[in-house]
This record gives structure tokens, sequence and C-alpha cells, in this order.
């Protein structure tokens, strides 16, 4: 078993470097007969050879446009160390599948496409030449071309027109799923710990797609009593990923629940935003007299 390094190389004992770079199997054979035989190692017309890809290997290509991550990433490198086929203690099997080393791979690799993404004309760039893909068979289960890439490959994904509220969901080409801060120092929950929404790993995951009144559930603020606890407010709170403005919406909860109609009452939620929730009037009345009692009579709660 060989590897073909950073530069191109085969590195063959006796053979010294070998470029194999951008050669079909069949060519690294010529090449390696040629050189074995042009050595004498062996006589002509005599050696038989045979050359097959037992493993796929990681990547490097650039990613730009309507992504979360856009950047240089890697793509194809297996999840865990054992699923390499050239493990010592694993059977070799020829021709393996580079199942992660398609386009879609490096769309998801790099947070996904953005809800302003146009998938209908997604660029690749290759050698100084460039195709367009049409990427929405992703999200409609209608076939697409996805094809294998090559390292230095070059993706662009230019922006629509608009912001399409269909592209808020898992598929091969967004995110599963997105990390949302939330708090909840409320009644009846007096810790986010009670509450169950400890802040784990930046935020609480939720699928994407979610939206504002999903995380208002999933963070208690919805519920219990209905004449105390019916008049809670909840706020948003986005910071704008490119120039960093922070911008906000606040909600009667129960209007947030029973009464939303569009994105703009009950918003779809993106990696991490903020929800917050603030008490009722009644439970703020009941607050603020427990809180004057406890000034009158500091020395109630010793006995």
């Amino acid at each position: 078993v060989y590897e073909v390094n950073e530069e191109g190389n085969l590195e063959i004992p006796y053979l010294g470097s070998m470029s194999v770079a951008g050669l079909e199997p069949t060519q690294v054979e010529d090449k390696l007969a040629y050189a074995l035989v042009s050595k004498g190692f062996f006589p002509p017309n005599t050696l038989q050879m045979t050359i097959q890809v037992i493993e796929w290997s990681p990547i490097t290509v650039n990613v730009a446009g309507e992504l979360f991550q856009p950047g240089t990433i890697l793509v194809n490198r297996p999840y865990y160390p054992e699923e390499s086929a050239v493990s010592p203690d694993a059977n070799q099997i020829t021709g393996e599948f580079p199942y992660r080393r398609y386009l879609t791979d490096a769309i998801e690799a790099a947070g996904g496409v953005l809800p302003t993404a146009n998938v209908k004309e997604i660029r690749l760039i290759r050698n100084g030449k460039e195709r367009i893909f049409d990427l929405s068979g992703a999200l409609t289960g209608e076939p697409f071309e996805n094809i294998p890439l090559i390292s230095g490959d070059r993706i662009i994904v230019p922006a629509a027109e608009r912001f399409q509220a269909e592209l808020v969901r898992p598929s091969a080409i967004t995110r599963p799923g997105i990390k949302v801060f939330v708090s909840n120092l409320t009644i009846p929950s007096s810790s986010n710990a009670t509450s169950s929404i400890n802040n784990m790993e930046e935020g609480i995951t939720f699928p994407y797609g979610a939206r504002f009144s999903q995380a208002v559930i999933a963070t208690n603020c919805a519920g219990g009593t209905k004449s105390t606890n019916a008049n809670r407010t909840a706020i948003l709170v986005r910071v704008d990923r490119l120039t960093g403005e922070t911008t906000h919406m606040e909600r009667k909860v129960e209007d947030l629940l029973r009464d939303s109609h569009n994105n703009d009452d009950n918003p779809l939620l993106m990696p991490r935003d903020g929800v917050a929730c603030y008490d009722s009037t009644v439970t703020n009345t009941r607050d603020v007299f427990q809180m004057i009692g406890d000034i009158i009579n500091p020395f109630k709660n010793l006995f």
C-alpha cells in the first residue's frame, strides 16, 4: 500500500519520487512499469502490474459566498480513525467510493447555505474553468448533478434576491441543527438548571427550521398558571454576521404562540440567536411587594 503525498508523488523504494497527481490508475501502471523495466528490475515484456485505489484521501477546497462558515475546508476526512481502509488490522477493499468528496459535502462542511443563497447557480472553478450547478434537488428530492471534487477546487455560492424560508431546514446542503442561547430566570423556574436549559456547549440545540415560538416553549417560558403567567413576554436577540449589528424583537408569549401568521411575526431561528423571557405583570407586582416586605422586615427570615 502506497500513499500519494502532499506534492502528488509516490515514494517507491529504489525508484525514488514519482509524480502521479492527476493521473488515472492505468496511467500510473504504465509509468511505474516503465520505471521498473528501465532500471533493470524486470526484463522487458515480462512485467504484469495492476494499480487499484484503496482509499481516497482528504482534499482541501475553497468555499465562498452565501454560507455560514466560508473559507478553506478539508473534505473526505474519516469521522473516526478506524474508518480508514488502510488500517493495519482492516481488510483492504479496492475501489472505495469517495462518498465525502462531493460538491454537497464541501457546502455542508462550510456550515451549509444561508437562506439568501441562490442554490440554482452554484459556481465551481477548476483549473481556471467554470461550471454552474443547480443543487435545488438536494431540497426538493429531484435528481441533480453532484460531482466529486479534486484538491484546489473553488466553490462560490451566489446570493439570491430574497430571503428563502424554504432553505431553512435540514438537507444535504444546509445545516442539521443550530445552537441558540436561552435564558429563563423567571417564575415558576428560579434558575436555568431547574429549567433544564443549562448553557451546554454554547447554547442548546434546535433543529434547523425551528422558530422563535418553539424556542420560547423549549425555554419553559410558556404554560403554568394562566391567570398569573399568561402575560409574559419574550425577546429574540440577533447579531448580524457581517456587520455585527445587534437587533431585537419583543413579543407577548401568548401572542407569539396563538397569533403568528408569517416570518415577521414568528421568525426562523438562526445560529447563535438569543432568547430571553420576562415575567408577567402579576408576577412582577407580587415580587415588588415581596421585596418591600423584605426591606421593612429584614429579620423575618432569621426566625
